[in-house]
């Protein structure tokens, strides 16, 4: 009989495989060594292109505090001198005027007194009898741009709101319009008694007025 063969034992084989297998898993296990790390990282920039440097934040300088300059104080408003007293004649014209403007628009009993020496302000006042609150009102309105012509503006005014007693002030000539009850009660004719009348008629209207054909004409 043929000599039987032996049968080959694979175990050494089967263990070598073993070890390789497990020499390499330890391997693959370990970290990597410094040198390797070092190699891993991208080579540095040549000289010459550095990288920019991101700004550093600073924090924010305050303004250096000034020294408080000096205010310049307004100009004090120049004081207006007061208006010069108008010359006594053309005061006297003046009022002679407004009294003509009176009797146009229908007011009665117009007066003139000149009250010059008698006052400190006044020079000459106007008396005169409406006939309506309107109508004194409308004539008070027609004086007064009379005056602003003329140069005697209105200083101010007065308007009674029931129409019974009105006063403009043109400082050298004061005009008063009353209601004629009105005008009775207060008198001023009689206050100022000692005050020398003034002649405001127009030449044509003298005759007829001392004749009393005013109102009829």
């Amino acid at each position: 009989m043929p000599p039987s063969k032996k049968p080959v034992s694979k175990a050494p084989k089967a263990k070598a495989r073993s070890a390789s297998a497990k020499a390499a898993s330890k391997a693959a296990s370990k970290p990597p060594r410094a040198g390797a790390r070092k190699a891993a990282k991208p080579a540095k920039k040549a000289a010459g292109t550095a990288s920019p440097k991101s700004p550093s934040k600073q924090p924010a300088r305050r303004p250096a505090s000034r020294a408080a300059e000096p205010v310049a104080s307004a100009p004090a408003p120049a004081k207006v001198p007061p208006k010069p007293p108008a010359p006594p004649e053309r005061s006297k014209e003046f009022a002679i005027e407004v009294a003509r403007m009176l009797a146009d628009y229908q007011c009665g009993d117009v007066t003139v007194l000149d009250i010059r020496g008698r006052n400190q302000v006044m020079d000459f006042v106007v008396i005169g009898s409406g006939t309506s609150a309107t109508q004194m009102r409308s004539v008070l309105e027609y004086v007064e741009k009379l005056g602003e012509k003329q140069g005697f503006a209105a200083y101010r005014s007065s308007r009674d709101e029931r129409g019974l007693w009105l006063v403009l002030d043109c400082v050298d000539v004061v005009v008063h319009l009353f209601e004629p009850n009105t005008r009775a009660h207060y008198d001023l004719e009689m206050m100022w008694g000692d005050a020398p009348r003034v002649e405001w008629e127009r030449p044509d209207q003298k005759p007829r007025d001392r004749a009393g054909l005013g109102a009829g004409g």
